[in-house]
């Protein structure tokens, strides 16, 4: 299926726009890795300009979603083709079988976001049950999470929530939603319980895959907060410097939470800033391909 661009434009407003879903909040957690129980967010500010190895190996997951057709090669390589073309090591992430783990960096982010993306969105999961709902009229390829994945073999909702590329226990499934109920984003005010943008399909795909190899949820929040140092930098300065401004020093799940990630957070987060209330302008991110 194409989009025009009037078309597309809507989807992201779906996506964009949408109510902000009520979810019961998890637990508070320390973080383990890099510095145990507590490891506040002023201590995982990401210098810019390094590359940032992941806790999750990617293995052959672009090379299924490739067999699968979640991926077209084709349209992949084109798109990036006009962005200076892939280099070998990102199209191993594509067609090889054995890659390590998942390194992310300034000039990588956005092909790390896109596989992410297909992964979270051709991977089965009852997550995406959310965007079934009645509530949002019961047709899940209306969000720009859905209608927006471009980048597929023939009609994108012929793969969505088919896969089975990431197998998680029971119990993995469980951390899996209770971490994506408490990750927001500024580009809307849902958490990644309700993947209805790229970034929130991205993120889901990152969880599952952290889930299934056995990664701390205190270490998931972590990586979480990270990895939004990439995809939002404009919104990750603006919340560390908040949080320096106000001598706050708080851990990666309050930092990722709904008061200061969604987009009401954020601008909230400006107005603490800058003395004001303030829209929230360019977070720094995009929600196409």
């Amino acid at each position: 299926m194409s989009l025009s661009r009037r078309s597309f434009i809507s989807l992201l407003a779906v996506g964009m726009l949408m109510p902000m879903a009520q979810f019961a909040s998890a637990a508070n957690c320390g973080v383990s890795a890099g510095g145990g129980p507590g490891y506040s967010v002023q201590k995982l500010i990401t210098p810019s300009g390094i590359t940032l190895t992941l806790p999750v190996k990617w293995g052959n997951l672009g090379k299924q979603m490739v067999q699968y057709g979640v991926i077209d090669k084709n349209k992949f390589e084109s798109l990036y083709a006009a962005r200076g073309g892939l280099n070998r090591r990102e199209a191993n992430l594509l067609y090889g079988d054995h890659n390590g783990n998942l390194k992310i960096n300034r000039q990588n982010s956005r092909l790390i976001l896109n596989l992410l993306w297909g992964l979270g969105f051709g991977n089965k999961n009852q997550v995406l049950n959310s965007l079934s709902s009645p509530r949002f009229g019961g047709d899940p390829s209306r969000f720009a999470s859905t209608g927006g994945w471009t980048l597929s073999n023939g009609r994108m909702m012929n793969h969505f929530d088919k896969y089975n590329l990431v197998k998680l226990t029971p119990q993995q499934q469980k951390l899996v939603e209770r971490v994506a109920r408490n990750i927001y984003r500024p580009c809307c005010n849902n958490p990644t319980a309700l993947p209805d943008c790229n970034h929130g399909m991205a993120m889901l795909g990152l969880l599952e895959l952290m889930a299934s190899q056995n990664v701390t949820e205190q270490n998931m929040y972590k990586t979480a907060w990270q990895v939004v140092s990439y995809w939002f930098p404009n919104t990750y300065s603006a919340i560390n410097t908040y949080f320096t401004k106000h001598g706050l020093d708080v851990l990666p799940q309050t930092a990722l939470s709904a008061k200061y990630l969604s987009a009401t957070g954020y601008r909230n987060v400006l107005a603490g800033i800058r003395g004001r209330s303030q829209r929230s302008g360019s977070t720094g991110g995009g929600c196409g391909v």
